[in-house]
């Protein structure tokens, strides 16, 4: 019941902020992560960089246990502000100063990659592209727009792990309005470096992703093995009760 709140409360947000896009932009696949050391570095990597603003309120810090941290490692690694690991992954930013600042309150960031699942690609896959479709741009009230979500409220957290980047834009006739001229993105254009190569930033990118797509269900792979445990108990279920209904109806004709 607290799961599906949470997924209604991130999917009521959305139209608001970060995730409201319907534009079908192309999205590229997510590699998939499920190694311990790419969880966890997703998970260093949402502390740091996601964590000052949006926060993961159906989460604990001592789930990342599952992810095969101590208590000592998640508390000298992964608490900055004197939270405990039993605590829940919020935010001390005030909904009315985010707001004031960003235009609109981040959303919680618990389930995310489900809230964002559709027919056109997976959640994972449009954060994927989402996070690496950052431009600058000084138009915007925080200097930067993404090419998935044009006018976005959120500015480029990881600009300096990426580098900045300006979107290479061409004008062309609409085609659905005579006389209308619209920009059509062409590609990026590096105008600084980041810390990262391009490949780099991409590996890192899906190792976040991979880490809040285990963060929305953190008990996705028990529930899939006792799934097929169950399965396997119904068929041998069944066939016993086939056994038995053939062996107390053999003598009535």
């Amino acid at each position: 019941m607290k799961l599906s709140k949470k997924l209604l409360a991130v999917l009521a947000l959305l139209p608001g902020f970060v995730f409201a896009n319907e534009g079908g932009f192309p999205l590229d696949r997510a590699p998939e992560r499920t190694s311990i050391d790419s969880l966890q570095n997703g998970a260093k990597l949402f502390v740091n960089y996601c964590l000052n603003c949006h926060s993961a309120s159906a989460m604990r810090y001592n789930r990342l246990q599952e992810l095969g941290l101590s208590q000592d490692q998640v508390r000298n690694n992964l608490l900055f502000a004197g939270e405990k690991v039993g605590d829940l992954m919020t935010v001390a930013m005030r909904p009315a100063d985010a707001k004031a600042w960003f235009g609109a309150v981040p959303p919680d960031l618990s389930v995310i990659t489900r809230a964002r699942a559709s027919s056109a690609g997976s959640g994972a896959d449009y954060l994927y592209t989402y996070l690496r479709s950052f431009y600058k741009d000084e138009g915007r009230p925080t200097g930067w727009n993404n090419i998935v979500v044009p006018n976005v409220a959120m500015p480029h957290v990881l600009w300096q792990l990426q580098g900045v980047r300006s979107a290479k834009l061409v004008e062309e006739k609409d085609p659905h309005e005579e006389g209308k001229m619209e920009h059509k993105f062409v590609g990026f254009e590096q105008v600084t470096p980041g810390a990262l190569t391009s490949a780099e930033f991409d590996n890192q990118v899906a190792d976040l992703v991979a880490y809040m797509d285990w963060m929305a269900e953190p008990a996705r792979e028990t529930r899939k093995r006792l799934g097929a445990v169950v399965v396997m108990f119904l068929a041998a279920f069944a066939f016993l009760a086939w056994r038995l209904n053939e062996s107390y109806w053999k003598d009535i004709k």
